[in-house]
């Protein structure tokens, strides 16, 4: 993404292993909830012109049982609380881009893990599109670019992220322009 977007772009990436929307993980550890250390990593980083939001896919594991409309509610939490945030330029919010996460599959290691989660990241987008609509975010679908690696069904390989990178830089651009 940084590459396509080229040198007068400040590109910062804040993935995290695990992350979720709006839950504190009962396996992994409450340092997984996204809203919990989304304001430090905002005030941390202003200012800022624009925040992706690219959650969801960890909110699929069978363990938070929640669906893909309520998925997209925490997606929406998290996106409206960066617009209440006064993290972007001359102390205003940034804006938001909401990032459908590239559906997922129920294959090896991590099937039982995301039971149930293939048909629900398959409704995603939907519902994140219908936030962004209500909210006036901008919004982009990465399941025309790239899919899951099948080892485990939610990682992406190399060629994934690299398709993920450009049309991201594009879906910014769009947004922006």
């Amino acid at each position: 993404m940084a590459q396509t977007l080229g040198a007068d772009w400040d590109v910062v990436a804040e993935g995290h292993p695990g992350r979720t929307t709006v839950y504190e993980d009962p396996i992994e550890g409450a340092h997984k909830c996204g809203l919990s250390v989304l304001q430090p990593l905002l005030e941390s980083h202003r200012p800022l012109d624009l925040v992706i939001v690219m959650l969801g896919t960890n909110d699929l594991k069978a363990r938070f049982g929640q669906s893909a409309y309520e998925i997209s509610l925490g997606v929406q939490r998290i996106a409206l609380t960066i617009r209440a945030s006064d993290c972007g330029p001359d102390g205003q919010a940034p804006q938001v881009l909401i990032s459908a996460p590239v559906y997922a599959l129920e294959t090896g290691c991590l099937a039982q893990v995301f039971a149930g989660g293939a048909e629900k990241s398959a409704q995603l987008p939907d519902c994140l599109a219908a936030v962004a609509r209500t909210h006036g975010f901008g919004f982009v679908d990465l399941n025309d670019v790239a899919q899951v690696d099948p080892v485990d069904g939610i990682h992406l390989d190399l060629a994934a992220h690299s398709a993920i990178g450009a049309r991201m830089a594009q879906a910014v651009l769009d947004f922006i322009t």
